[in-house]
């Protein structure tokens, strides 16, 4: 059996898979993650929404697979392969205007806790890499002077990343608040070393 031949099906399974999930990313980006949405990725995809489960164990995995576009995407925000102080604010303007995405990824992490849930690893992963990823950016500055030294690195990343997921979670209930503008507060005087924290 030749190997164009053997890795022909493999290719075109791995090209719908991530057909669904592109499509499922834009489609969840604007109308949400229930209801008629799965009918929806189906129709723009060109098959019945049963098949979409032949490239999925089951619709976690889909939307965990949506969460790591999301991801990806807000990494091409920033014009960054890594996770930075500054980029923080641009990737929270851009889930303002994705509150499909914004609320599944509150909800998933709220549910995902449990080792057995299909989105535990992934989850577990994506807080590792963050506090990895924004401590080194967070030590760089603290060895330059911009942000205070009295914390750890990986302590100051954990109190941005959790302020971060606390204000989107309340941006759900008030679209009013403005989560870049509240990252960018924190970052300003919460972070800042001692005499130069903005009045």
């Amino acid at each position: 059996m030749s190997t164009s031949k053997s890795r022909g099906p493999y290719a075109k399974g791995a090209e719908r898979r991530e057909q669904i999930v592109q499509t499922a990313t834009d489609v969840f980006a604007t109308e949400g993650f229930e209801g008629t949405a799965l009918k929806r990725v189906a129709e723009l995809v060109g098959v019945r929404e049963a098949t979409l489960f032949h490239y999925f164990r089951g619709k976690q995995e889909l939307l965990t697979a949506v969460l790591a576009e999301r991801d990806r995407r807000g990494m091409d925000t920033v014009g960054s392969d890594h996770v930075a102080l500054p980029g923080l604010a641009a990737v929270a303007e851009r889930n303002s205007r994705e509150p499909g995405l914004t609320t599944l990824y509150t909800v998933a992490s709220a549910t995902a806790n449990d080792p057995g849930h299909d989105s535990h690893a992934y989850f577990r992963q994506r807080y590792a890499w963050l506090v990895q990823e924004l401590g080194a950016d967070i030590t760089a500055r603290q060895a330059a002077g911009e942000v205070r030294t009295d914390l750890p690195a990986d302590a100051l990343a954990r109190l941005v990343i959790a302020s971060f997921d606390g204000l989107q979670l309340q941006w759900l209930y008030d679209k009013d608040l403005d989560v870049a503008e509240g990252l960018r507060g924190l970052i300003d005087v919460i972070l800042a070393p001692p005499g130069k924290a903005t009045p």
